[in-house]
């Protein structure tokens, strides 16, 4: 009854199960340092930013691994009840059958065997009384037995009872206290954000910091040029130049940033923004806008999760902030093809999809390339 939670916990208690509890346990000590460290120096936000996520990373999957172990403990625990109450009313119907026949025995007299052997008319019916008392007794004996097996059965299935309650217990105490961490870092990083975005040194700090990270993507995506998977006869599908205002959004939101010269109007900083930002809500399906080769998809400073999709003839389109990615380097997807979900990873922000499309390192206007998007 039990198999399903043991392996389980099996499963959880390996070697490598620790090995994971440690990373865990590094990322969320890391998380921390890097706050401290941000907090008196002002200096290494997307590092920070960087911990902070990578750690709520680790604690949602462990909050998924704990929350099943939570799940099987509760249904192994209503089975094992469930089986506790059925011997029970067994166990109940054997004790009923067994004080009948003790009534019976009582009426009948101590001698009452006897008598009835010693009473036949012949010894065929001296035989056939002999051959009922022996069935007679046969059945005590079976009832008795049936009683002891039952008791026992019961006995061990309350023991599994009480484990499995202990261990649903336990289950739950760990769910809770994953869940308690994972919003510590959440809120480690939303008191963070809210710090940056009322001071006007945080703000520019921020921003330098960002234009950095936004330079490491450009020089990435010019490296990418000269890849093999960016030739358009190893993808399949029309030229992506001939797609230009012909292709569906990645997303199903508005645009909430636009392309090109961002000002911001309370501390009056110039950025400019190579792509645009949907204000998707955390966890929308995030799609392919067309045919194209997986060439990055891993944790970028400054854009989170990040999926890099080679269209051909050196375009790329870019797709950051993930929660998640289903889609791994090498992939060949098709247009409309889920690639990951929306989500809040290096974002100051909150979720949305941080969207661009690129020739080379230099980047394109979205809205002349996805149909039904202003973008300026």
């Amino acid at each position: 009854m039990l198999s399903l939670l043991a392996l389980l916990i099996a499963a959880t208690a390996a070697a490598d199960r620790e090995a994971d509890l440690e990373r865990l346990r590094e990322a969320i000590e890391l998380s921390r340092e890097r706050v401290a460290a941000y907090e008196l120096e002002h200096r290494g936000l997307l590092e920070t930013l960087e911990a902070l996520d990578l750690a709520s990373i680790a604690l949602v999957k462990e909050v998924e691994i704990a929350r099943e172990i939570a799940r099987a403990a509760r249904a192994e625990l209503s089975a094992v009840e469930a089986e506790a109450l059925d011997l029970a009313e067994r166990l109940r119907a054997t004790e009923s059958a067994m004080e009948r026949r003790a009534v019976a025995l009582y009426k009948s007299g101590d001698a009452a065997a006897v008598r009835m052997l010693f009473t036949a008319g012949g010894i065929r019916e001296f035989l056939a009384r002999s051959s009922l008392l022996r069935r007679l007794l046969q059945r005590d004996g079976a009832l008795l037995d049936r009683h002891k097996a039952e008791s026992s059965a019961l006995d061990a299935a309350r023991r599994r009872a009480a484990e499995a309650a202990e261990a649903s217990a336990a289950a739950a105490e760990a769910l809770q206290q994953r869940e308690r961490e994972l919003f510590g870092e959440r809120e480690a990083k939303r008191r963070l954000v809210a710090r940056i975005h009322a001071d006007r040194a945080g703000e520019r700090a921020a921003l330098v910091e960002l234009e950095k990270a936004a330079r490491a993507l450009e020089e990435t995506l010019r490296n990418l040029q000269d890849h093999p998977e960016t030739e358009l006869g190893t993808l399949g599908g029309p030229p992506f130049a001939s797609l230009r205002s012909e292709l569906d959004p990645p997303v199903d939101a508005a645009v909430t940033g636009r392309f090109g010269r961002v000002i911001d109007e309370e501390f009056f900083t110039e950025t400019y923004r190579s792509g645009v930002v949907f204000g998707a809500e955390y966890g929308s399906l995030v799609r392919a806008v067309a045919t194209g080769r997986v060439l990055y998809a891993g944790w970028f400073r400054g854009f989170g999760r990040l999926v890099i999709l080679a269209h051909g003839d050196s375009y790329f389109s870019v797709s950051g902030h993930l929660s998640e990615m289903v889609v791994a380097v090498g992939d060949l997807v098709a247009a409309g093809d889920t690639i990951g979900a929306v989500g809040d990873s290096g974002s100051l922000t909150g979720p949305q999809l941080y969207f661009e499309i690129r020739l080379g390192g230099d980047p394109l206007d979205p809205g002349e390339w996805l149909r039904g998007v202003d973008s300026r």
